[in-house]
């Protein structure tokens, strides 16, 4: 099943739509947003599952052209939004460009941090920021919505909790997060509002790519039109979604509409830290990756932040090569203040 919210006040209209991407049909009667679904699942998903099956089927009498730029996150805003670095090779190499060892302990106790959830972006929106010296990033992640999760529950009861998958564009300010980071009390202002996939879709629609609750597809990434990324969602996963809904809900409920980030995805290529795609690797899926590669291996990073009017855009295929999100796709403009 997949489940998009269309741009309508601050929760969005919840549709299904066709596994094509093609077509969709409102929701609305079943139930007006995704949060009245997560929250009611036992009985509002059988129904959105029947419709998704009539509207697959070709039997929706009401379906309409699925149109991507018109969604909103599936979840336009969360009662939280917590982000892990399951990657180690990422949290080594930015922690590197930061001039910081890496504990051995983040081998086995996963980082995460609490982001905003008040305001997230839509696949399709502008990423504003006021200033480009803050040395912008995108992360291309994947994420987990999950039910209402106990508080202490196990990794192999959490996986139970997951209720939907999305792709992830967690933007980040580079140039803010070493100041903060120092506090020690975390990430604050270097973490502007993330933006979701246009489609949040049920495991099953993963099919055999979905194992030990990992996703084994690449994950593609561009800036400019121009592949920056591909690696495998899986490979060098640390720690999988149910380890990290455990971790989160290790002294606290965690309720309905929980999103769970698995952190930026990175692979290593051949024992080393990675390779950029034209050299051969499956590249990076942020930017400071990259210029950490470059630091180490030549002195000095040569790759530039995001700057005014650069576009990234990320997005998942299936084997057959088709897209099972949507797309994310945005330009970093400069906000001015009101």
């Amino acid at each position: 099943m997949k489940l998009a919210s269309y741009k309508s006040g601050r929760d969005g209209k919840l549709l299904v739509v066709s596994r094509d991407l093609r077509h969709c049909v409102h929701a609305g009667h079943i139930a007006p947003t995704m949060q009245d679904a997560l929250d009611d699942w036992a009985r509002i998903a059988p129904q959105l599952e029947a419709l998704s099956d009539k509207l697959n089927a070709g039997k929706a009498t009401d379906m309409l052209p699925f149109v991507e730029p018109d969604c909103a996150a599936p979840l336009p805003r969360a009662y939280q939004w917590a982000d892990a670095s399951a990657y180690v090779n990422h949290v080594e190499l930015v922690r590197k460009s930061r001039g910081v060892e890496m504990p051995e302990s983040f081998w086995h106790d996963p980082l995460m941090y609490q982001g905003g959830s008040d305001t997230f972006l839509g696949p399709r929106d502008d990423i504003l920021i006021a200033d480009t010296a803050w040395c912008v990033d995108y992360e291309a992640e994947l994420s987990v919505i999950t039910g209402d999760v106990p508080m202490g529950v196990t990794p192999q009861d959490a996986a139970a909790h997951i209720r939907l998958v999305m792709l992830v564009n967690d933007v980040s300010l580079r140039g803010l997060a070493v100041g903060e980071l120092v506090k020690g009390f975390g990430f604050f202002q270097a973490k502007p509002s993330s933006a979701f996939s246009p489609v949040a879709i049920t495991p099953d629609e993963l099919g055999e790519a979905w194992q030990d609750h990992k996703v084994h597809l690449p994950l593609l990434s561009f800036i400019n039109g121009k592949p920056f990324g591909k690696p495998n969602a899986a490979q060098d996963l640390t720690f999988n979604f149910p380890k990290l809904i455990s971790h989160a809900a290790r002294t606290r409920h965690l309720g309905a509409g929980t999103i769970i980030g698995s952190g930026t995805v990175s692979n290593k290529t051949g024992g080393e830290y990675g390779k950029p795609i034209e050299e051969g690797g499956v590249g990076y899926s942020c930017i400071v990756e990259r210029r950490m590669i470059e630091k180490l291996n030549g002195g000095e990073s040569v790759t530039p932040f995001l700057q005014y009017g650069d576009t990234v855009r990320i997005e998942m295929k299936d084997a057959q090569g088709k897209s099972l999100f949507g797309t994310i796709e945005q330009k970093l403009v400069r906000y001015e203040n009101p």
